[in-house]
């Protein structure tokens, strides 16, 4: 078992910047690959930020990518994601996800333990 919580969310207007956190507890950090997703109200759970357990690779949806940058700290059990030049289209509910390295990173279905939540809220 590995339980995550999210923090770092908050309302900024459009063009600020986040960082969200992630800090994990229970089984080895480092074991798991992780991923960020965020669901905006009325839509489905999408797919935003992974990397591997390394860290050394990691993926993006077209929509942020060259804006957010996902990163972890093993030694602190923590996983992050630094989001630049925020856009209302951003306003969303994100939420930190782990899954065994190796396979698909994009499948929201993959990842089997996952954070409570937090509220990103961008104005225009």
């Amino acid at each position: 078992q590995v339980q995550l919580v999210e923090s770092g969310g908050g309302l900024v207007q459009a063009g600020g910047s986040l960082r969200l956190s992630c800090v994990a507890s229970g089984r080895t950090f480092s074991s798991y690959a992780m991923g960020w997703f965020r669901q905006a109200p009325g839509k489905e759970r999408e797919f935003v930020a992974a990397l591997t357990l390394s860290g050394r690779l990691t993926y993006y949806a077209d929509s942020v990518k060259g804006r957010f940058t996902i990163s972890r700290d093993n030694g602190k059990n923590t996983l992050y994601l630094q989001m630049n030049t925020l856009k209302p289209e951003d306003t969303a509910v994100y939420y930190c996800a782990a899954k065994r390295d190796g396979g698909d990173y994009y499948l929201r279905g993959l990842y089997n333990y996952w954070g409570q939540g937090t509220q990103v809220t961008v104005s225009s």
